[in-house]
This record gives C-alpha cells, sequence and structure tokens, in this order.
C-alpha cells in the first residue's frame, strides 16, 4: 500500500506539472505515468517496486549500463573542481580538451576535431550549419540542399525534425524547413516486393542519384543517413546499398553525414556504424553511447577536410550552445570511453555476446506473428504481421506493436514498438543469460498478443 500510495502521489503531480516528450497528453492523464526510481546493470525497478528487462539501454544510450559508481565519481569530482565553463572566447577546460583527444582516437582516423554539443539533435542542428558554412568557404554558395530519407531520425529541434523524415513530425510546425529533401529508405521487408534485397539496395541507393540530378548537384550539399535507421524501426540496409552510396557521393562530391548518434560506441560491435560498413563520413553526429546517458552530451566528428577548410579559409564561425563541452559531461563521457575500451566492451559483444543474441532473436521468425526477426550487432527489430507469407501487415497499424509493447511492460520486459515492429537495443554489459531471460519474457510476450489479436 505504501508504493501504491507514493505512485499516485508521483502520478497526480507529474500530471498537473509535465509536459513529457513525444506524448499524448491527453492519453498520459487518462492512464497515468510510469514511474522509475532505481537502476541497476540492465535492470529498472517503478515505484512499486516491479522489476524491468531494459531491452532499450534506456534511449539507445546506455551502453556500460547503469550504475557504474566510476561514472558518479568522475561527475562528483569534477564538480568540486570546476563545475562549469564554456569554451567561447577562446577558453577551454581539461575535460573538453582531454575527450576532444580520446575521441580522435576511437573514431575512424580521418575524424581528429570534434565540435561539442549538449544532445543528438543539436549535433544534428550543427551539422546544418556546418555543411552549409563548408560550401560557402568553398565558394560553392548554391550548394544548399541536404538529401535525407524517409522515416530517418535525426532528433527533434527544428532542423534535426527536418532532416528526419517522419512525416508525422512534418505535419507539426511547417516542416521541414526549405532546403531538406527525402528519399527512399532501404526498407526491404515492407518496400522490396518481389526483388531480393541485393537488387533493391542498389535500386534505393540509386534514388540518391536521381534526387542529385534532379535538384542539379551545384545544389546539392550533402547526403545525411544513420548506418542502420534507429527510431525509424532498425532498417538494417541490404548488403548492397552502403557501397553504392559511397560511390555516389564519391562521384558526385557531395558530403556525407553518417549520424552515429544510435549506432555508435560499441551498439554494432565496432566502435562506429562506420567502421562496420566501411564508411569515411565527412562529419559524424555522436550522442547517447557517448556518455552511456549519464549526464547529456553530444557532438559532431569533423573530417579533417572539412575542418582544414574552416580553420584556413574560415573566420568565426558563428553558432555553439552554452553548454558545449561542460567539463562535467565531458569528464563523464571520457570515462565512460574508458570503460568500454578497458573493459573490451565491444570485443565481448562482436565475438561472444552479439553472435548469441543474433541466433536467440531469429528463434522467433518462428512465431506465427512475426515475419521477419532481423539484427546486428546489439540491435535486433521484430516485424509483426497479419500473413508472413505475403509480409502483410495488420490493417490498423500500430494496434499490434501498442498490445505488445503494453504486454511487454506488464511482464517486466522494456521492448519498444514502432508501428508493428518490435525493436530491441540492450545495455552491451548484457550477458548470455540474461539473453536467455530477454528471449523468454519476448516469446510470452508474443503469445499473449498473438492470443489477443486472434492470430493462430
Amino acid at each position: 500500500m505504501k508504493h501504491l500510495a507514493e505512485t499516485v502521489r508521483l502520478q497526480e503531480s507529474d500530471r498537473c506539472h509535465h509536459l513529457h516528450p513525444f506524448t499524448d497528453y491527453k492519453q498520459l492523464a487518462q492512464k497515468g505515468t510510469r514511474v522509475i526510481t532505481r537502476a541497476e546493470g540492465i535492470y529498472l525497478w517503478d515505484s512499486d517496486g516491479r522489476r524491468l528487462l531494459d531491452a532499450m539501454a534506456g534511449l539507445w544510450c546506455v551502453n556500460v549500463g547503469y550504475g557504474r559508481k566510476e561514472l558518479a565519481e568522475a561527475a562528483y569530482q569534477q564538480m568540486l573542481e570546476l563545475p562549469y565553463y564554456n569554451t567561447f572566447f577562446q577558453t577551454s577546460t581539461p575535460p573538453a580538451t582531454d575527450l576532444a583527444e580520446l575521441l580522435a582516437e576511437v573514431t575512424p582516423a580521418h575524424l581528429n576535431r570534434v565540435f561539442f554539443t549538449s544532445s543528438g539533435s543539436e549535433a544534428n542542428d550543427t551539422v546544418l550549419r556546418m555543411v552549409r558554412r563548408y560550401w560557402d568557404l568553398k565558394e560553392q554558395p548554391s550548394k544548399k540542399n541536404l538529401i535525407s530519407r524517409i522515416n530517418a531520425y535525426h532528433g527533434s529541434t527544428v532542423a534535426g525534425a527536418s532532416l528526419g523524415g517522419m512525416q508525422p513530425m512534418h505535419g507539426q510546425g511547417d516542416l521541414p524547413v526549405p532546403g531538406i529533401v527525402h528519399i527512399e529508405q532501404p526498407y526491404w521487408y515492407a518496400d522490396g516486393g518481389e526483388l531480393s534485397p541485393d537488387e533493391f539496395g542498389v535500386r534505393v541507393a540509386r534514388r540518391l542519384e536521381e534526387k542529385i540530378n534532379e535538384l542539379g548537384v551545384d545544389q546539392v550539399a550533402a547526403f545525411i543517413a544513420e548506418p542502420i535507421q534507429g527510431a525509424g524501426g532498425v532498417i538494417i540496409p541490404p548488403d548492397s546499398y552502403w557501397p553504392e552510396i559511397k560511390r555516389i557521393c564519391s562521384e558526385y562530391d557531395i558530403l556525407l553525414v553518417i549520424d552515429e548518434v544510435i549506432c555508435g560506441f560499441g551498439r554494432t560491435g565496432e566502435w562506429f556504424g562506420s567502421d562496420y560498413y566501411g564508411l569515411q563520413p565527412d562529419l559524424m553526429p555522436i550522442a547517447k553511447g557517448l556518455s552511456s546517458g549519464y549526464l547529456p552530451i553530444g557532438g559532431v566528428m569533423v573530417s579533417d577536410r572539412v575542418a582544414e577548410t574552416l580553420i584556413e579559409e574560415g573566420g568565426e564561425f558563428f553558432h555553439g550552445f552554452t553548454y558545449s563541452g561542460h567539463p562535467a559531461s565531458c569528464a563523464v563521457a571520457a570515462a565512460n570511453i574508458r570503460i568500454i575500451r578497458d573493459e573490451k566492451l565491444i570485443e565481448n559483444v562482436a565475438q561472444n555476446t552479439a553472435p548469441y543474441l543474433q541466433q536467440r532473436w531469429k528463434e522467433l521468425q518462428d512465431h506465427p506473428l512475426v515475419g521477419e526477426a532481423r539484427g546486428l550487432g546489439f540491435l535486433g527489430a521484430l516485424e509483426l504481421v497479419r500473413d508472413k507469407t505475403s509480409r502483410s501487415f495488420f490493417e490498423e497499424r500500430g494496434k499490434a506493436g501498442g498490445v505488445c509493447r503494453d504486454f511487454c511492460f506488464e511482464n517486466g520486459l522494456v521492448m519498444r514498438a514502432v508501428r508493428d515492429t518490435m525493436i530491441i537495443s540492450p545495455p552491451l554489459i548484457m550477458t548470455r543469460e540474461q539473453i536467455d531471460e530477454l528471449m523468454e519474457l519476448a516469446v510470452k510476450c508474443l503469445d499473449l498478443t498473438a492470443r489477443e489479436l486472434g492470430v493462430a
């Protein structure tokens, strides 16, 4: 009863004073918030004392797991020494300098400088400004357009939401802003039809070439994409996709922006998705796993090509944030990267736990409700379908996913629904035994969902 009374009190206070992100406020007021009070390892506990296995690592970010005292200590010690100072006006701090050097070591070799932000959304705002600044300095000011993909997610600020390709977001606030256009996504399961994955990958990649020619190469500044689309539903491109994109960007001299906010810091079994796919981005937004979510921080890794132009041909770049290079956030991010590196978390994912997770995850494709079980590294997706043979979704898109998500929460599992695609992105510390636990919970929730939807 004590737990229940405290939950009710917190829910009422939240209802009266807190506007949540990506939330139907009327629906939330009727239902009440879920209040998470503590966490350890890969588990969360709510205000009623129930334990949940967090298969989403918060929002794709708690790579080293919850409860790492070293990260709390790094924040505490830095706040005692220097809790805040800005990096404007030719000023830096030891934590910002340390983190910048460390990032140059772990990112691809041609990325040696970083512009710090407080989030992935701010990082993609910076991308928009920096891409256009670069081409101005190259005396090609007409190169303004950025090409992105339908159903991509690059944040929720005005620039981030515009760069993203999610129609519900574009329906609010007159987005996208001018100078941003979108092409087809490499979503073979939903859109591939009778084509093989490789045929589809090449066809979709060539949409970029078509759009460049439609707009005029002198009008196109950059192509931006996630290595694997995260919030869009863990959409893993066919193997043929990225080689063709690389060819097109090189041939037309278009900047390549690879958004590593989700895929970065070990999620694919490599440090970055760019490492996994052999990409060489001109700009690389980062966030989330950069600090494992312990403090807000993001940034843009800048290639030598772009950085040297900004430095040698530039002048003042009129862009930045109060918390760019925040000392405590930088100290925590540096400590987090050293944990990932020194404990060899990525090597363990690549050689041990990710192959096991993907082996077990593929077993779910035999479930009558699952049309495809796909995954890579510590990412996974399940397509919930009406008919497996024809790859047909339910008529009311989103209902199956919503039902499954609710059953997950009721049974101690955090698994996200993107329409009717269930997705996971667990902490990198997850063990084989915990993968088995995840699978048991997933099967139970799929069974409950199938029964609710009348799928045999």
